[in-house]
């Protein structure tokens, strides 16, 4: 190299390296340093002043323009409910000229790192939030993302737009399916307290169902399901739910995978009604009733409403979807 020859530059990704923090951290430090730690912002400043990088406008305005992408944060990408959400989003971005980028909250480090490595502009022109463990404080840590939507779950207090089902009204009609069929021991298998579809799906159940039976905490997976069945075996046989209504398909097939084991007949001794409709719930040995969401178009309605919040399009705070209830051979009249 000849004494004039320019120097090899200095990108973000070396300045990050150095400090031991994101690239988007070190965007922020440089463009909004009130947005970040103390200790993040001295260690970007040391390793500038280590690198001699210099912070390139022309391309940082570049990456303002549109990238193409729209990123979808899901919080568990091994969840077979997510599918056909995805699908819709992606038939509808998909005419619009976008691609559709996947991020796994779960699996990307914990939510922080996801949302540090993925609301970022310029990696998407706009963000479907389908993780409502996401909190107010970590959007507010990240003043610079695109466009954000939320759909299935929210956020409380948020001031996003959202595409959401109405929790509460399908709770309700799986508890008065149970109720026209004589149930009046009625249980329920919920996901994490707090949860906003737990709460809002619970709210439903107590609205028809003051006189709520056991109820059981689990997380939506088929675990919980099966450890909510070996607690309901556990019980009196007098005192025990002759209705369950599960908050998530995945949890209603474990309940009754574990009770089938030790013997109980399905819905002969017990009726069970999940939630969300999942294909292959209707193929278990005791197909399996639920309150349906309209998955694909809870997507489709996602990807719509982002792109018309992109085009700066005046649009509802929030989309409310109406479910479903399938009936099939999981429930039955009251045992007796």
């Amino acid at each position: 190299m000849t004494d004039d020859a320019p120097p090899t530059a200095t990108r973000l990704t070396d300045v990050a390296r150095r400090a031991g923090v994101s690239t988007a951290t070190v965007s922020r430090a440089l463009s909004r340093p009130e947005m970040v730690s103390p200790a993040a912002r001295d260690a970007v400043q040391r390793a500038v002043a280590a690198t001699g990088y210099r912070m390139n406008h022309a391309a940082r305005n570049l990456r303002k323009q549109r990238t193409g992408a729209i990123v979808a944060l899901v919080p568990n990408l091994g969840n077979p409910f997510f599918a056909k959400i995805l699908s819709g989003m992606g038939q509808e971005l998909s005419a619009a000229g976008y691609d559709l980028l996947v991020g796994d909250t779960m699996e990307a480090g914990g939510r922080h790192r996801a949302l540090d490595r993925f609301l970022d502009p310029s990696r998407a022109d706009g963000i479907i939030l389908l993780d409502g463990q996401v909190t107010l404080d970590d959007l507010r840590a990240l003043p610079d993302a695109p466009p954000v939507v939320m759909a299935c779950e929210w956020i409380e207090g948020a001031a996003l737009p959202r595409v959401v089902l109405d929790n509460a009204a399908g709770a309700g009609m799986a508890a008065r399916h149970l109720l026209d069929l004589g149930h009046r021991r009625i249980g329920w298998i919920g996901g994490p307290e707090g949860n906003v579809l737990h709460l809002s799906r619970l709210a439903g159940l107590r609205r028809a169902l003051p006189d709520l039976a056991e109820g059981y905490v689990g997380d939506f997976s088929l675990q919980a399901g099966a450890r909510a069945g070996a607690e309901w075996l556990a019980r009196d046989p007098a005192a025990r739910a002759t209705g369950i209504a599960a908050f998530s398909d995945e949890m209603a097939a474990g309940f009754m995978a574990e009770l089938q084991r030790a013997g109980v007949s399905i819905p002969a001794e017990v009726s069970v009604v999940g939630f969300d409709g999942i294909d292959w719930v209707a193929h278990l040995p005791t197909p399996l009733t639920t309150v349906r969401q309209p998955k694909q178009d809870l997507g489709r309605t996602a990807a719509r409403t982002l792109l018309a919040r992109i085009r700066g399009e005046t649009i509802p705070v929030e989309t409310v979807l109406q479910p479903e209830l399938l009936v099939r051979a999981s429930t039955g009249p009251e045992p007796g």
